[in-house]
């Protein structure tokens, strides 16, 4: 599956690879806006799905209470709330499925250039792997990647310009960990992945003031009731959830270190699209909200 979508996303990269002068980084950032592009409408209705879930919330302990004794009922009251109110609860788990199909294939991707972007014959590449390996007494990790750096100067339908603004995007940074060059981008990376987080959890923050602000004097009665039997384990979901925030970036950080640059580079790029998306979604969001009270 995962072949089959790198595939299909090699044609697009290469087609970028030819068509702006054969720049490997150039063309990975195009590709990476386009898909952004793509993915605009399924990100914009993930918000919309994600604040609407923040504001059942109040309405959801609601039922939990109520119904605490009786876990089957309380479970379809939830459910019928999910229905009156048009929400899927399994939204995100579907958009996290495609994001980690979409990583995985883009990792094929950078991975196996020549195959999936240039298609090279089979028979060529593992002609040259063979080749590197008694050349070299020993197999890479990337196989197709140390073709690139052995034999594009001998061979054009190998060669993949790698260079992008001084860096060489075909190193892989726990190979060259003598080069400072190969921490540029994850390091970039990393930055712009815990800002992206910061921003997740300010909207959470300010979301639950905004929640605590609305609750009428009655609510705030039935919240110390509540407090008892909810608190804890929201408290404990909501934990779960902080520690899921950044337990992704740390294990995308962790294969960055060992995969080629352009994989780091189509991450970083992808974050700073991420959070400007945020921006321009709250934004509209807001004046949706403005105009409507």
């Amino acid at each position: 599956m995962f072949q089959f979508i790198a595939n299909i996303f090699g044609y697009l990269l290469e087609w970028l690879y030819n068509g702006i002068g054969q720049n490997y980084g150039i063309a990975l950032i195009l590709f990476t806006i386009i898909l952004r592009i793509i993915l605009l409408p399924l990100t914009i209705k993930q918000q919309k799905s994600m604040k609407k879930t923040t504001e059942l919330q109040g309405k959801m302990q609601e039922i939990q209470f109520k119904y605490k004794n009786n876990p089957e009922l309380m479970n379809k009251e939830i459910m019928d709330l999910y229905k009156r109110e048009k929400l899927n609860p399994f939204s995100g788990c579907l958009s996290s499925i495609l994001q980690i199909i979409i990583i995985l294939s883009v990792f094929w991707l950078v991975s196996k250039p020549l195959t999936y972007m240039k298609k090279v014959d089979t028979n060529i590449i593992n002609g040259y792997v063979e080749e590197i390996k008694n050349e070299e007494g020993k197999a890479s990790a990337y196989p197709e990647i140390q073709v690139i750096q052995k034999k594009a100067s001998t061979d054009e339908n190998v060669n993949i310009n790698m260079e992008f603004f001084g860096l060489d995007l075909s190193k892989v940074p726990n190979q060259n960990m003598g080069d400072i060059t190969v921490y540029i981008i994850p390091v970039l990376y990393i930055i712009t992945s815990f800002i992206s987080i910061k921003i997740t959890n300010g909207k959470k923050k300010k979301n639950k003031t905004l929640q605590i602000e609305e609750k009428t004097s009655k609510e705030k009665v039935n919240a110390e009731d509540e407090k008892t039997e909810n608190d804890e384990s929201l408290e404990a979901m909501q934990e779960m959830n902080n520690s899921m925030m950044y337990m992704v970036p740390i294990m995308s950080i962790s294969i960055a270190f060992i995969a080629p640059l352009g994989l780091a580079l189509y991450w970083l790029v992808s974050n700073i699209l991420i959070i400007i998306e945020r921006f321009i979604i709250d934004k509209i969001f807001n004046k949706e909200e403005e105009k409507n009270a």
